[in-house]
């Protein structure tokens, strides 16, 4: 007696079976599955709402609002550019309000830089070592900047440190040198010369065409190095 096979099930049965068992699925977690998807949306929603409904007019009405400081920081009046003129908005106004656009982080940078210039170093110090962008020119010059201060300050060992910081954050062919160079004279001052020379050293190797790298020898003798 020939021994029945079984019959497969057709290809429409299968579908059918899988669009089943789909549905079923989708009922048991259609609160999860919609949540999902809800958050998503406003997830998508929210970045392009925040970068073109929110941001884009903040940069505008922040750029509007440094014009005026940034026209007394080139007339070298730091302290109205810093502070305002009780009609227009200084540095540190306009850092306060549009601290999260780009124009706030560069009236962030320029209030720095003003007070460094104006003598009152650690309330440079103070804003300056809160100040992170990923920027190859703002970044390594708020490390200058800190550097600058704190050697003002006779911390050299914190200069150092924020020197080399700015020399070594990009390869910048003018920053780097300027700051890698300026580290090396604080490790000379501090006595570290054996330091200062290996410092010296790598502007001769990799900014030679710089303004430091001109007369890198000469500095490199006066640190004692024998090579």
């Amino acid at each position: 007696m020939a021994v029945q096979q079984k019959k497969r099930p057709s290809t429409q049965f299968q579908v059918q079976d899988t669009v089943n068992k789909a549905e079923h699925y989708y009922r048991n977690n259609a609160r999860i599955i919609n949540i999902v998807g809800i958050v998503i949306i406003l997830l998508i929603g929210g970045y392009f709402g925040y970068k073109y409904l929110y941001l884009a007019p903040r940069e505008g009405k922040a750029q509007a609002m440094i014009f005026k400081a940034q026209q007394y920081f080139q007339k070298d009046s730091l302290r109205l550019a810093l502070e305002g003129d009780g009609n227009n908005y200084g540095y540190l106004q306009v850092m306060q309000r549009y601290g999260g656009t780009k124009v706030g982080k560069l009236a962030a940078l320029s209030a720095g830089i003003c007070y460094v210039r104006l003598g009152e170093y650690q309330k440079g110090i103070d804003l300056l070592e809160k100040f992170h962008v990923e920027d190859r020119v703002m970044q390594p010059l708020a490390y200058g900047l800190l550097g600058d201060a704190y050697m003002e300050l006779n911390k050299t060992g914190q200069g150092i440190a924020a020197y080399k910081k700015a020399g070594y954050y990009s390869d910048n062919d003018l920053i780097a040198p300027l700051y890698l160079m300026r580290a090396g004279l604080a490790l000379e001052k501090a006595g570290k010369n054996k330091e200062a020379v290996a410092i010296y050293r790598q502007i001769k190797q990799k900014y030679p065409q710089s303004l430091q790298g001109h007369d890198i020898d000469k500095y490199l003798a006066r640190a004692g190095d024998t090579e």
